[in-house]
């Protein structure tokens, strides 16, 4: 299955190192000329397969994954190589079949720091690799609008408003954030954190995690300000 890579010296302090996962070879090979002559940033390597793909990154450490959402259908990958280094920042490349709210909310409770459509201008995703390393958070703007939008069938408000402490969680469930991190940033025990994920889950009728996100994003109980104004990750 091929890899791509590169055996540079020692990054320069300042340049982001990136690494690509992308099922296209046109993609890959498109991405890394131009990676390759963008001042500030240095191409690593490539793979065409997720599993290939997260070895490579292991190895590498890059700063920035740029993902192929094709192959990351249910965040899985995501997830492994945000948990794997708190440094590593995932870019998700978002597919007209995957361009909907449930999806992306899914792949920002997974832990991905940016998402920007496939299709966008190269000068589009450099900034979205700079802003995701940077700030740790990065949005397509053409695709903020499909995040915050209401369905056809909106989810009504929660009966129960969430408590101050609940909508911490749930920002944090958002931000990609398992139930021990989230209890170590705000002080409490992991069985706390439990029972606020379980309240939460009750009050927004939703079947899990990524659920509860989506559902909180259509209805207003966050939004794509409130989460863009939230500090970077450390």
């Amino acid at each position: 299955m091929p890899v791509s890579t590169q055996q540079p010296p020692a990054r320069a302090t300042g340049t982001i190192g990136v690494a690509l996962i992308d099922g296209t070879p046109l993609v890959r090979e498109g991405l890394s000329s131009l990676l390759n002559r963008t001042a500030g940033v240095r191409f690593l390597g490539s793979a065409e397969a997720a599993n290939v793909g997260l070895r490579l990154c292991q190895r590498l450490r890059p700063d920035v994954v740029l993902v192929d959402a094709a192959l990351d259908p249910r965040g899985q990958l995501a997830h492994l190589l945000s948990s794997a280094s708190g440094n590593m920042r995932v870019v998700l490349l978002i597919d007209d079949a995957r361009r909907n709210a449930q999806y992306i909310a899914g792949a920002l409770a997974a832990g991905v720091a940016g998402v920007i459509r496939r299709s966008a201008q190269p000068a589009d995703l450099l900034r979205a690799i700079q802003a995701a390393h940077t700030e740790g958070r990065y949005l397509d703007p053409l695709l903020a609008p499909t995040l915050a939008a209401p369905t056809a069938r909106p989810h009504p408000q929660p009966r129960q408003p969430l408590s101050r402490r609940e909508l911490e969680v749930l920002e944090l469930i958002a931000d990609g954030l398992e139930n021990q991190a989230i209890a170590d940033r705000l002080y409490v025990s992991v069985e706390t954190v439990r029972t606020h994920v379980k309240s939460i889950l009750r009050k927004l009728s939703s079947r899990d995690r990524t659920h509860a996100v989506a559902i909180a994003f259509r209805s207003g109980v966050l939004t794509v300000e409130q989460q863009g104004s939230r500090p970077a990750r450390d």
